[in-house]
């Protein structure tokens, strides 16, 4: 592979501790089921309630736990592997492989969640304006526009990586291939790649970030100027998102624009874009949100009429009751 005499990388992991790596495989096996459970029970409950998925807001929302459910998938389940195992080794094929989807879904997710943070803008500061903007025809560009920079980002960065030579050592200090520490085992002057990558990961970080913060400052000031029931149910929303967004992006940030980054810092900041922030995200957009709350109620009832359906069968036969559990 382009000059590459290495067929695989070791990756150190966290500890060697058997105990900690147990304790370690059952708080990463809970959160990852918690991504896949958590984010495919949103997904059935927006598709299932119509008014929600023709909400511009939901709509996102639906695809941004498709891509959280993706993004946890690229590393976490050989990461439970590995610790339930106490040892990790990983190909070169499967090493570049986690690199390329790692940045295709990252990046997508980057700008989807400023897309989402756009919308809620312009449902509280244009809201008359709103439905004639935020249209589906609009909804599916601005989709296509995220996957599509998304794939750009990721093809970059892999064809940048893969042009390096490795032929010495092929310890990597982390639980997954990531990039910054796949360069520093290159056997050339490597310095030409990381600026590139720093660029390119500089480029979609630093203006998603900065339009985010904007609409946020914005938003803010508006609620400043505004009270009552309407208001509090927007903000609710907003800070729902915001959290999402603080804690995806302070993450990356610490990994790929090298604020205070160490190896330690890294495996720290990769748990939480890789593993813990996928699974907070159903956690904060359902527990937090009452339309989310009411629509899962509906589909418990429509679930439990499905499974029963003698008593679906008397509700219909019956007038009182079919206006309490059929409509």
């Amino acid at each position: 592979m382009n000059g590459s005499t290495i067929t695989g990388f070791v990756l150190l992991g966290f500890t060697s501790s058997h105990t900690v790596q147990l304790l370690l495989f059952t708080l990463v096996l809970a959160c990852y089921t918690t991504t896949l459970l958590g984010n495919f029970l949103i997904m059935v409950t927006v598709l299932s309630e119509r008014k929600l998925f023709q909400s511009p807001m939901y709509f996102f929302l639906v695809n941004l736990s498709l891509l959280d459910m993706f993004l946890g998938s690229v590393g976490t389940p050989k990461l439970v592997a590995d610790l339930l195992n106490n040892g990790s080794t990983i190909s070169y094929g499967s090493c570049m492989a986690q690199l390329y989807f790692l940045h295709i879904f990252g990046g997508t997710e980057i700008l989807l969640l400023t897309i989402m943070g756009y919308d809620r803008y312009l449902a509280i500061c244009h809201p008359l304006r709103y439905k004639a903007i935020m249209d589906r025809e609009h909804c599916f560009r601005l989709l296509t526009v995220c996957w599509t920079v998304g794939f750009i980002h990721g093809t970059m960065q892999i064809v940048a990586i893969t042009r390096l030579p490795f032929c010495g050592l092929n310890v990597l200090d982390n639980f997954f291939c990531d990039i910054p520490q796949v360069i520093k085992l290159a056997c050339s002057d490597n310095s030409v790649v990381e600026l590139v990558m720093f660029v390119n990961a500089s480029l979609i970080i630093l203006p998603c970030f900065l339009s985010l913060l904007s609409s946020y400052v914005i938003i803010l000031a508006t609620f400043c100027g505004r009270f009552g029931k309407g208001g509090r149910k927007a903000f609710s929303t907003c800070g729902s998102h915001l959290t999402v967004v603080s804690l995806f992006y302070s993450s990356i940030v610490f990994v790929y624009l090298k604020l205070f980054s160490t190896s330690k810092v890294d495996k720290i900041a990769s748990v939480f874009y890789m593993v813990i922030t996928p699974a907070l995200n159903p956690l904060i957009y359902s527990l937090r949100n009452q339309e989310m709350k009411a629509a899962m109620g509906k589909l418990k009832i429509k679930c439990k009429l499905l499974l029963l359906p003698q008593r679906k069968d008397i509700c219909e036969n019956s007038f009182p009751c079919k206006r309490r559990c059929c409509a």
